[in-house]
C-alpha cells in the first residue's frame, strides 16, 4: 500500500469564470476535474484508449460521494492524486484528491465507484489480469479528512425516483431543459458534471424558500448572505443523450445545527423514470467572513416542518 495517496492525475488553476456568485469554484468544475483526473488514472491502469472516440471499453461511474474540505477561489493553483481503494469483479471504488498545490491541504476528496463497461453500450464485463495488477500496485487508504462524514456511501442497488413519485411527495421542481450535444462525451452520452452543475443553476430558486429561514433571528445578520455545500452524493441510473429532456425535482430531508440536507432527483419527463440522484449536505454561508452562519432553534423548527419523509436516493 502506498504511503503516498496514488500518483498525481491532474495539475492545473482556477479560472475566474469557473467560480459563481459565491466567490468560489462551482461544483460542476470539481466534477469537470474529476471526470478528467479519472482519464489519467485509467491511462496508469493500462487503459490509455479508455477515453478515446475508438474505445472498445471505458470507465463508467456508478456513484461518487465528494467531501468539500477547503474553497478553492479564483487563480488557486491545484493538482490531483488518484489510487484504487478496491476493485471487484468488473467495478472499483477509485479515491481521488484535488489539493491546493501551494499548501498540500485537501480542497475535495472524491470516492467513485467506476464501472468498467463497453465504450458503446455502456455493458460491464471483468478487468483484465493487467489492470488488475496495475490496481494493486496503486492501491491507496482512504485518509480520514476524505471519508465520509454526514452521508453514507453503502451501496445502493435500485431506486424509487421517479416522476409520479416526486409529484407524490411534492418536491420542488429545481430545473429542467435538455441535453445539448455540447453536454456529451465522445461516447454520446451526458457528461457527468452536468448533473450537479443543473442542480447548481437550480439552487437559488431553493434559496429563496429555505436559505431566509436558516437566518432568521440569528444573533448576527450576515450583509451578503450565500451557501455552500460541504458534501455531496451522486448515483447515475441511466445516461441521457443529447435530445433528451430531463427535470430535476428536489426536497428538504433533514436540518441540524450548521447544515441542510437536500435531495435531488434528475428525472426523464418522457419515460417517468430517474436519470440520476443525489444528496447534499450544504450551509449558509457569510460571504463576508466566510464563516458558516448556525442555524438556531426556532429556525431549525421552521425549517423541519417543510422537510419530506422518507425522502431518499
Amino acid at each position: 500500500m502506498n504511503d503516498q495517496i496514488g500518483v498525481e492525475v491532474w495539475r492545473g488553476g482556477v479560472n475566474i469564470w469557473e467560480c459563481d456568485e459565491m466567490g468560489h469554484m462551482n461544483v460542476r468544475f470539481y466534477v469537470a476535474r474529476a471526470m478528467e483526473g479519472l482519464v489519467g488514472l485509467a491511462g496508469a491502469l493500462g487503459l490509455e484508449d479508455g477515453f478515446r472516440p475508438n474505445a472498445q471499453a471505458t470507465l463508467l461511474p456508478r456513484d461518487q460521494h465528494i467531501r468539500f474540505l477547503r474553497e478553492v477561489r479564483p487563480r488557486a493553483a491545484l493538482h490531483m492524486t488518484a489510487g484504487v481503494v478496491e476493485i471487484g469483479e468488473d467495478e472499483a471504488r477509485v479515491l481521488q484528491l484535488l489539493i491546493h498545490s501551494d499548501s498540500g491541504e485537501i480542497a475535495a476528496a472524491f470516492q467513485t465507484v467506476v464501472a468498467h463497461v463497453t465504450a458503446a453500450e455502456a455493458r460491464a464485463f471483468p478487468w483484465s489480469e493487467r489492470t488488475r495488477a496495475l490496481a494493486s500496485s496503486l492501491t491507496v487508504a482512504i485518509p480520514p479528512a476524505a471519508s465520509p462524514r454526514s452521508l453514507t456511501v453503502d451501496r445502493i442497488d435500485s431506486t424509487v425516483a421517479s416522476v409520479a413519485e416526486a409529484d407524490r411527495l411534492g418536491l420542488i421542481r429545481l430545473a429542467a431543459g435538455a441535453i445539448g450535444v455540447q453536454d456529451c462525451d465522445v461516447f454520446g452520452r451526458m457528461r457527468p458534471e452536468l448533473f450537479i452543475g443543473r442542480v447548481s443553476d437550480g439552487i437559488p430558486r431553493l434559496a429563496s424558500v429555505f436559505r431566509g429561514d436558516a437566518v432568521a433571528g440569528a444573533a448576527e445578520q450576515p450583509a451578503r448572505l450565500g451557501g455552500a455545500v460541504l458534501e455531496h452524493r451522486l448515483l447515475h441510473w441511466a445516461w441521457p443523450r443529447a435530445g433528451d429532456r430531463f427535470e430535476i425535482r428536489s426536497g428538504l430531508a433533514g436540518v441540524d445545527a450548521r447544515t441542510q440536507r437536500m435531495a435531488h432527483w434528475m428525472l426523464d419527463p418522457a419515460t417517468g423514470g430517474a436519470w440520476g440522484t443525489s444528496q447534499a449536505v450544504a450551509i449558509a454561508l457569510d460571504l463576508d467572513a466566510r464563516k458558516i452562519v448556525p442555524i438556531g432553534p426556532e429556525a431549525q423548527a421552521r425549517i423541519a416542518a417543510r422537510i419530506t419523509p422518507g425522502l431518499t436516493l
